[in-house]
């Protein structure tokens, strides 16, 4: 991973598999536990308030959480430690009790103080691809290296602002299924004050932004305000996510099309809007988002609609990711079998042909089999 701690100079520390810890939960912790993570690391945080984004890692099993303050001991489970709290003195201390024991430590840096701008602020809608963060794009990268202020989603590649944007202000803005929430005026609300103090704001979103992202929400909102707003693109994991599972949401021979839904409410909600009964007759790849909690529903709404039962379908959870599992069945048994696998969001659902696709297990090329 690589850090700038100390202002001098850049290292990479081969931490893959050796226990890090992380004491506190300020803005840069966000940081560099995301790249931690990225660079398999076995991770503990200790803070008592961590940042929703902290938590949610906890919940999926990528890093260890301990809430409550840093204690001396804590030092005995750790190869290496970075003091981040944001406070510090604390964090002095952190690293005085670690040179004591032979232990290497990290301290956060003190923020920078850059001259107020005349310019006007601006901001940018980044979409950080599927999770992987050598899928964010030249020009998200390029984004992130002038932003004073990144606004982060909960699936946004957040580890690589450690290298690419060190001396900017990070904001959790985490959505967690079922937990903690930033909601979407604050959201919005935030960027125009940003925006309006001169600074360079980088909306970070997970996957692409205009694609169940809200992007276009908050651009609206910005634009309203007299904001100059730029929106980059990102790799959705509606295509990626599959296709980390060599699983193409379209295949000649197979399927002509593909149909992204989100199932974030079940079919039955006052909310719904999707026709499902036609999209069963659609004879198109069906890819599902957010559908994890009523993937059960869905499939059912399906097989109503006329969808035949043993129709393959997929689960990718976190799809590329180093964490990533694919779980294959069918249409009627694949909500049981996620169960079963205990999958959690983020996860891609892919229900058609393709789903039973599996590159070079076929008796011949599909190629062939349409000439012969």
């Amino acid at each position: 991973m690589a850090d700038g701690a100390g202002g001098d100079i850049a290292l990479r520390l081969p931490v893959r598999g050796r226990a890090v810890t992380v004491a506190g939960s300020n803005d840069r912790a966000l940081a560099v536990v995301g790249a931690l993570v990225s660079a398999g690391a076995a991770v503990t945080v200790i803070s008592a308030r961590p940042a929703a984004y902290l938590s949610d890692l906890a919940d999926r099993g990528l890093i260890t959480l301990r809430q409550r303050d840093f204690e001396a001991t804590d030092l005995d489970m750790a190869e290496l430690l970075f003091a981040h709290t944001g406070v510090a003195a604390t964090d002095r201390t952190i690293a005085e009790l670690a040179r004591l024991q032979g232990l290497f430590c990290v301290v956060a840096d003190e923020p920078e103080v850059r001259p107020d701008r005349e310019r006007s602020g601006r901001v940018i809608v980044v979409g950080g691809g599927p999770g992987d963060p050598g899928l964010l794009t030249v020009a998200g990268r390029d984004a992130l290296g002038r932003a004073d202020v990144v606004v982060a989603d909960r699936l946004a590649p957040v580890g690589v602002l450690n290298e690419l944007a060190p001396q900017a202000q990070i904001v959790d803005v985490s959505k967690i299924p079922g937990g903690r929430r930033t909601e979407q005026g604050d959201i919005n609300a935030m960027l125009i004050e940003h925006a309006r103090a001169g600074r360079t704001v980088v909306r970070l979103k997970g996957g692409d932004g205009f694609v169940f992202g809200r992007g276009g929400e908050e651009a609206d909102e910005c634009a309203r305000a007299g904001i100059t707003v730029e929106v980059i693109p990102g790799v959705s994991s509606a295509i990626a996510a599959p296709a980390a599972a060599l699983i193409p949401v379209t295949h000649r021979g197979l399927t002509q099309g593909f149909t992204v839904v989100s199932g974030h409410v079940p079919p039955e909600h006052p909310d719904c809007t999707v026709d499902y009964a036609a999209l069963a007759r659609a004879n198109t790849t069906i890819v599902l988002m957010m559908a994890v909690a009523n993937l059960g529903e869905i499939t059912r709404a399906l097989l109503d609609g006329g969808l035949a039962a043993g129709t393959p379908a997929a689960v990718i959870a976190d799809g590329t990711l180093a964490g990533q599992r694919v779980i294959r069945a069918d249409l009627a048994t694949i909500a049981a079998a996620a169960r079963s696998a205990a999958v959690r969001p983020p996860a891609t659902t892919v229900i058609g042909a393709v789903a039973g696709f599996v590159p070079g297990r076929a008796d011949r090329p599909l190629a062939a089999q349409l000439s012969g």
